[in-house]
């Protein structure tokens, strides 16, 4: 996300640009950047205080001689979009071991726990999905049935985009209570 008064209308390319002109020197040869996918009703919350998607101007990235490395991050944690943080970890990692320096020494001790515990979090990064989905799947199971309840008394659009009403009425709910709060706080 931009960040208003400091990155605003900054695509990908300019965040490397500035980076580059700070440091006087070309110093960055990989970026790896977020490709996930972000539910709208929260990227809505962003634009009300003045922040936006960054754009993602690949080819501009490219001329700049950074090679780019797409991994889907975002996740929400306490109603924030954030990039989760073992992925970005994960993600560093796999490229130190796989195009960077130790790519010639699988025998060297720095490889090998790097790569291990690369191996670590993606077998338990593996078990987590599959808890997820099988709760997913679980929860799907108890929705098809109460929408298949609630399918004869509401229209097809209504039982289609149920859940995504429910969120835009909650996020409108609770806009609505921020600016409660604060007229409230400008009152005191």
């Amino acid at each position: 996300m931009t960040k208003p008064g400091e990155t605003d209308d900054f695509s990908l390319s300019d965040h490397i640009k500035a980076i580059f002109e700070h440091a006087n020197n070309k110093i960055i040869d990989y970026c790896i950047y977020d490709t996930g996918e972000v539910v709208p009703e929260f990227v809505r919350r962003y634009n009300k205080d003045g922040a936006d998607l960054v754009e993602q101007d690949i080819q501009k990235c490219k001329e700049l001689g950074i090679k780019l490395i797409p991994k889907d991050f975002s996740c929400i944690e306490n109603d924030v979009i954030r990039h989760n943080p073992v992925n970005v970890a994960d993600s560093i990692i796999e490229l130190i071991c796989e195009d960077l320096k130790f790519k010639d020494m699988q025998n060297n001790p720095k490889y090998v726990r790097m790569n291990t515990k690369l191996k670590t979090n993606n077998e338990k990064r593996k078990k987590e999905t599959k808890i997820k989905n099988k709760a997913k799947r679980a929860q799907n199971k108890v929705n098809k049935k109460a929408r298949r309840m609630d399918d004869r008394k509401k229209s097809k659009f209504s039982s289609k985009y149920n859940e995504r009403i429910k969120s835009i009425k909650t996020s409108e709910e609770h806009r609505q209570e921020n600016i409660r709060k604060l007229e409230e706080d400008e009152e005191d």
